[in-house]
Parts: structure tokens; C-alpha cells; sequence
């Protein structure tokens, strides 16, 4: 029970051919900011902009969202009492790094 029955792997193989699916380049994305070591820690869930933040190894906090509304959205990132007004277009993924 459970599980995903619309999800394809990171790679498609048919015979000698590979083909590269979304999450391929997601999770290519993703791994050139949270590397291993790298822990989750909290961010707040918004309606329309899923997320997902980490501490890396050396200090780093990575925080990535994917805007699935149909429209743009602007958002605020916070962080010990700073704060930046961020608007990314619809379908956009962005990845945020700061110290």
C-alpha cells in the first residue's frame, strides 16, 4: 500500500538507449547544494510553494522551493531576524544559500 503509481526513476532504460527523466536533473540540482553530512532542518510549509531546507557541513543553510501555482508568487525568506522578499515565476524552482 502506498507508494507512487506516476513516478518514473531518474533514468529510463529501453534496450541501449537511456533516457534522462525529470528527476534526474531535480535530483542533479538538489545534490550540488546538499551534500552528504548535509541534515534537514525546519521551514515552513506555504501553500503552493513546497520546500525543503538543510544545514549543510560546513554551516550552509539550503532552502529549495518549487513554485506550482499557475501564477507568480512572492514569499519572504527569514532568518535570525533578517528577511529577503523573493518572486519567482510559476513552475520555477529556486535554491537559496546563505551563511
Amino acid at each position: 500500500m502506498g507508494g507512487c503509481d506516476r513516478c518514473l526513476g531518474t533514468v529510463t532504460l529501453n534496450g541501449d538507449v537511456a533516457t534522462r527523466n525529470p528527476a534526474y536533473y531535480i535530483l542533479a540540482h538538489a545534490a550540488k547544494f546538499v551534500r552528504p553530512g548535509s541534515v534537514r532542518i525546519a521551514s515552513n510549509m506555504v501553500e503552493s510553494l513546497p520546500n525543503v531546507a538543510f544545514k549543510t557541513k560546513d554551516g550552509k543553510k539550503v532552502l529549495i522551493v518549487l513554485n506550482e501555482s499557475q501564477d507568480s508568487k512572492k514569499f519572504s525568506i527569514r532568518y535570525k531576524g533578517k528577511a529577503v522578499q523573493v518572486e519567482m515565476d510559476k513552475g520555477a524552482v529556486g535554491t537559496f544559500v546563505w551563511y
